[in-house]
């Protein structure tokens, strides 16, 4: 898939198959139509199919159809798992961290046996069937999909990067591109914070102890060599390869706490700036060429002045990677950089060159191409704050009743940027933060976000994200994928379910008024 936790689940996987001589072909795909179609084009030469960060969450036999001395192992992070795929023992492997508990429902909850169905034909089973007398889970009524769905439906941090981490740890040490796949799932607010700060901390101990055999004379390492440490940080978007200022202005965290859209929090940013003693001069010049005697003791200052205005999470647990003296990145540095890559509108070549581009910048010899993904974040996190300004202040976000709803017109500036779904969704975590932090309506801060982009003007069609609630107790559950497809089979709305996660989904626009109507009326 084309995300930056499957990049790092693939270098991985890249460094063991090289490790072992394996033979492979890397496929890149970014949604359902362009894995059938690699599937077909290479189910005659391989037998065995990897499926990174893509797979879990449909019927695979159902959907591909192979021949049954085809297997399949899944690592996917996307929830919920489709329970065909979990009582599947023959074909499908799925790949799940030791300990998950899937909390699955009874195989005799949720199948049953053909043969007391006489209407049923009998070639309606076959060997790719989870059982040969087994009834479809699609056959099973509505209210127990839901009941079903809603048990498997927990978020998976960083999959298939971790487990391959511990169970081959001794062999090969995979710490950063590990730490840049769990950065990503906090980035992308996937995992709550309380999960990361858990996974950080085993990250940590694993981390220190390899860097601990470097201490001594006999296996001390060249300058040179990458070095990985564990810090408490700021919580600022690529701050140490950007000014300061505009860091502050155009991370979420802290645009939304001093609602920067506003000429009052234009006003509070100032009063902080000035509470932490720091010249403007200093602060809008590049980091690198700030005065030495304030960048010793900046964090502490920042953090003293958050905490007075009330901004008490801003130091947060990382990674820095060091490459010599002159390279420093913090693992959010690459996670911004590499999905910018990724997600590029340049056209440069073929539609895999964003993604080849990207996987070479998780590499340490391609430092250029890492340099050149951060300043397009640093383009990228400007279009997001300048867009999620003009929201908050021209009313763009307005309720529906059982969620608020947010629409980009064609004509708005970078909005071509946001016809990608990865952009659209850190736009929208963006938005409706600064848009819990500005309404004074209680209810309206309980409630998810669906938002639209322009997608294809000239095919009239609209890309649309849902996502859960800002809140604190959030356990990023999101079951807008089922909702959406509820409402398209109910008001026969032209959609394409072709994105990987199921909460993304690709609309006409004249269906849109009933598609969200319908919505509106599903879940009320």
């Amino acid at each position: 898939a084309s995300d930056v936790d499957a990049l790092c689940a693939c270098k991985i996987l890249q460094a063991l198959f090289q490790c072992d001589h394996v033979q492979y072909t890397l496929v890149p795909v970014s949604g359902w139509q362009e894995l059938e179609t690699a599937f077909l084009e290479h189910k005659d030469q391989f037998k065995y199919f990897v499926f990174i960060n893509c797979g879990a969450n449909v019927d695979l036999l159902e959907i591909l159809q192979p021949e049954e001395d085809t297997y399949f192992f899944v690592c996917d992070s996307h929830r919920p798992i489709n329970v065909v795929n979990v009582y599947n023992e023959t074909q499908v492997k799925l790949l799940v961290k030791q300990g998950d508990d899937l909390d699955v429902p009874a195989y005799d909850d949720i199948f049953r046996d053909e043969e007391d169905e006489e209407e049923l034909s009998e070639d309606e089973s076959d060997g790719s069937e989870p059982s040969d007398k087994r009834r479809r889970f699609e056959e099973v009524p509505f209210c127990l999909q839901n009941e079903v769905r809603a048990l498997c439906s927990f978020t998976l941090s960083f999959c298939f990067p971790f487990t391959i981490f511990f169970h081959l740890f001794v062999c090969f040490p995979p710490f950063r591109w590990a730490i840049v796949g769990l950065t990503d799932q906090w980035v992308q607010d996937k995992i709550t914070q309380m999960k990361y700060v858990t996974d950080i901390g085993v990250l940590q101990r694993h981390v220190s102890r390899h860097n601990h055999r470097n201490e001594d004379e006999e296996n001390s390492l060249s300058i040179d060599c990458m070095r990985i440490a564990f810090e408490y940080d700021l919580r600022l978007a690529l701050y140490q390869h950007w000014s300061l200022y505009e860091s502050l202005c155009n991370t979420s965290y802290t645009s939304a706490n001093l609602k920067l859209w506003s000429v009052q929090g234009q006003k509070r940013l100032q009063e902080f700036l000035a509470d932490m003693g720091l010249p403007l001069k200093q602060v809008k010049q590049k980091f690198n060429s700030m005065d030495m005697s304030l960048k010793e003791n900046l964090r502490e200052m920042i953090e003293e002045s958050a905490n007075k205005f009330g901004m008490k999470d801003l130091r947060v647990q990382t990674f820095s990677i060091h490459f010599g003296f002159k390279n420093k990145f913090l693992a959010s540095d690459i996670v911004y950089a590499t999905a910018s890559l990724m997600e590029s509108i340049e056209k440069e070549g073929p539609e895999t060159t964003n993604f080849i581009k990207a996987l070479d910048s998780l590499s340490r010899g391609n430092l250029d191409k890492l340099h050149q993904g951060l300043d397009l974040a640093k383009k990228q996190l400007c279009a997001i704050q300048q867009t999620v300004a003009s929201c908050i202040c021209t009313n763009l976000v307005i309720s529906q009743g059982p969620f608020l709803y947010c629409s980009l017109m064609e004509g708005m500036p970078d909005v071509k940027l946001f016809s990608k779904p990865v952009s659209l969704c850190l736009l929208s975590k963006y938005l409706l933060k600064s848009f819990v932090c500005s309404t004074k309506n209680k209810r309206c801060k309980l409630l998810p976000l669906i938002m639209a982009a322009p997608m294809d003007v000239e095919q009239g069609t609209v890309i649309m994200v849902g996502i859960p609630p800002e809140t604190e107790s959030s356990d990023k559950k999101n079951f807008f994928g089922r909702a959406f497809e509820k409402a398209a089979d109910s008001t026969n709305s032209r959609t394409l379910h072709n994105h990987f996660d199921m909460s993304i989904i690709e609309l006409k626009t004249e269906d849109r008024s009933k598609f969200l109507d319908a919505l509106i009326s599903l879940l009320s």
